[in-house]
């Protein structure tokens, strides 16, 4: 393989902290496996016995088998290891004092896309704070951003706006992986957790996930391909609309519609403002379960056609201040609660700021379109310090 994970650098070579634990916890879900699809909790236990003696389980489970945001579940045993499962998307986000009693150590393997409003980060960080309070260390088992670690998009979150798809000042799309971003969390927060990363081999920052050799393995249920996962830095705005953002079908995120939009009217609008790297064309869907169940939705299919060039956030800016401009009455936004903010409007949570819903709304013009999908000149040598790679 061109890069080995870190995952797989612990099995080949255990660390010292891992050495030496008694008894440690693993946060992970069904996609956190090796190059030959075997499971992380199975590899840990076969090679260190006996010392892995918690589950932890991000939003959807552990086998990815809830589907729909706000679909918690529910804690459990592992049927063959025979150790607990403690659901961090359940009655409660973070790990309790009780479900960390007697583990030294928390390894954490789990697949990021690179996209602050995916939850896998701020499960992280709860795990980072209640770690730092009973003063266990963490060991991130690192794996890529599946698109590079060289582009970051979007302005820093608003504190104001915090909420669980974003809790830290980072930009939408941050170009960091997963370890780096739990170690940049940690100090934007103040958190004083004892965070390390168990470093990939081979993995450069140009790389997008087809360049490392590996399968795609969806992290959720709703990015089953690696196209999805380019287009959701900006496509996952869609969740804060009436807008179906495609689930419901089997390519979320990389079409979305609506009964009443026509594609044909949005195109000439949306197309002149320079959409580089990305193709888009007409489709109609018809969602299985969620918005517009049963219904036959008119819209678009993104297809990215050049990865360097194509910036997701500031397509799908394009698209939504089309659509408003072209439907005003019928698109709407989506109304709380949603991802436990019960008063804040989710597409605010999403963007982390209100500007970007009143750009979109009308006020102010087209041209500003490139501020707000830009990130900050500030940002990567703000975070130069956390980077491993």
């Amino acid at each position: 393989m061109k890069v080995t994970l870190g995952l797989e650098a612990l099995l080949e070579d255990p660390p010292a902290i891992v050495r030496e634990s008694r008894a440690f916890g693993l946060l992970c879900n069904q996609a956190s496996v090796d190059w030959q699809f075997k499971h992380a909790a199975d590899l840990i236990h076969a090679r260190v016995p006996g010392k892995l003696r918690t589950l932890f389980s991000p939003q959807h489970g552990l086998w990815s088998a809830q589907q729909d945001n706000m679909i918690e579940t529910g804690h459990t045993t592992h049927p063959r290891l025979g150790i607990r499962v403690e659901s961090l998307y359940s009655e409660t986000r973070r790990p309790t004092q009780q479900m960390l009693e007697g583990l030294d150590l928390l390894l954490i393997d789990l697949q990021d896309v690179g996209t602050r409003v995916y939850t896998w980060i701020w499960t992280v960080v709860h795990c980072l704070e209640a770690c730092a309070q009973k003063g266990i260390p963490v060991l991130v088992l690192d794996r890529p951003n599946p698109i590079g670690g060289t582009v970051a998009e979007g302005p820093l979150l608003d504190r104001a706006f915090s909420s669980f798809v974003g809790m830290a000042p980072i930009p939408m799309r941050h170009g960091l992986t997963l370890g780096e971003l739990a170690r940049c969390c940690n100090d934007l927060l103040g958190i004083g957790c004892d965070v390390r990363i168990h470093s990939m081999r081979g993995w450069t920052r140009t790389m997008l996930w087809p360049d490392t050799g590996r399968a795609w393995l969806p992290p959720s249920p709703n990015l089953p391909r690696f196209e999805g996962v380019l287009v959701y830095p900006g496509q996952v705005l869609l969740e804060g609309t009436n807008l179906s953002e495609g689930r419901g079908t089997t390519t979320p995120f990389e079409q979305f519609g609506a009964p009443w939009l026509d594609p044909w009217q949005l195109l000439p609008l949306v197309w002149p403002r320079s959409l580089a790297g990305v193709t888009v064309r007409p489709v109609e869907f018809e969602p299985t379960f969620h918005k517009f169940h049963a219904q036959a939705c008119r819209g678009l299919w993104l297809h990215p056609t050049d990865a360097a060039t194509f910036r997701p956030l500031r397509t799908t800016l394009a698209l939504l201040r089309g659509v408003k401009e072209l439907w005003p009455s019928e698109s709407q936004w989506r109304k709380p609660p949603y991802e436990y903010e019960n008063d804040l409007m989710p597409i605010d949570i999403l963007c982390g700021n209100s500007a970007t819903r009143e750009w979109i709304d009308g006020q102010g013009p087209w041209n500003r379109l490139d501020e707000l999908a830009a990130a900050p000149d500030g940002w990567w040598p703000s975070v130069r310090k956390f980077l491993a790679y």
